[in-house]
């Protein structure tokens, strides 16, 4: 046992971080920003519909395709040929956390997409963040294995409801930093995050658009 989990425990954390990955999968700052650098964003403002819009519409049809041919062979080879157990505890409360999450995802890397209006190339930005999130959403290790205090702080950040929150959620146990919850309450705490993020998006695409306006489009 490492840290309260037990070797099956990790396991299934791990198999289901790796079928989250593949349903929230996200390159709306890549995107964007190709689109702001050859002044092809233009054409969205010319069109009767936000582009913030046709992006995640966008992102939901290519996880479509990804459910299909990534999610479902790699949970049947998990389930059934590793015997990893990754039925959800709670079905319907993982499905809406995973729907937070690819949310969240989104609107997160749309807002690094958008500082393209003013430094023209975000890769930076995209690369810090992804080496961040990475580390402090429990992609590559459960938030629970990092030291306590850590752990305490992690909990206040968004990050965790990218990644851990669904996994923990999948898994039927929410506990970091000392702090154990229903997975109700951790998943309304979730969709709060979604709102906050969403906000955030609204807030600096309206600055966007006075940049890329001032600037003549």
């Amino acid at each position: 046992m490492v840290n309260g989990m037990e070797f099956k425990q990790i396991l299934c954390y791990y198999g289901a971080i790796t079928l989250i990955g593949y349903l929230i999968m996200d390159f709306a700052d890549w995107n964007l920003q190709m689109l702001v650098r050859s002044g092809k964003f233009l054409t969205f403002q010319l069109r009767p519909i936000h582009h913030r819009f046709f992006a995640l519409s966008q992102k939901i049809g290519h996880r479509a395709l990804g459910f299909v041919f990534e999610f479902l062979p790699c949970f049947f080879i998990l389930q059934f040929i590793f015997k990893v157990d990754l039925i959800p505890k709670h079905l319907g409360l993982s499905i809406i956390s995973i729907a937070f999450a690819f949310l969240i995802n989104f609107y997160v890397n749309y807002c690094i997409g958008m500082t393209a209006f003013w430094l023209v190339q975000s890769s930076g930005i995209r690369q810090v963040y992804q080496v961040i999130s990475e580390i402090l959403s429990g992609s590559l290790i459960p938030l629970i294995f990092f030291p306590e205090i850590l752990q305490k702080i992690l909990f206040f950040l968004p990050f965790q409801y990218i990644t851990y929150v669904p996994a923990c959620v999948v898994m039927g146990k929410y506990s970091l930093g000392g702090i154990t919850m229903d997975l109700s309450q951790i998943v309304l705490i979730q969709g709060g995050a979604v709102a906050l993020v969403m906000i955030l998006s609204e807030i600096i695409y309206r600055l966007a658009m006075n940049k890329y306006t001032d600037a003549g489009g």
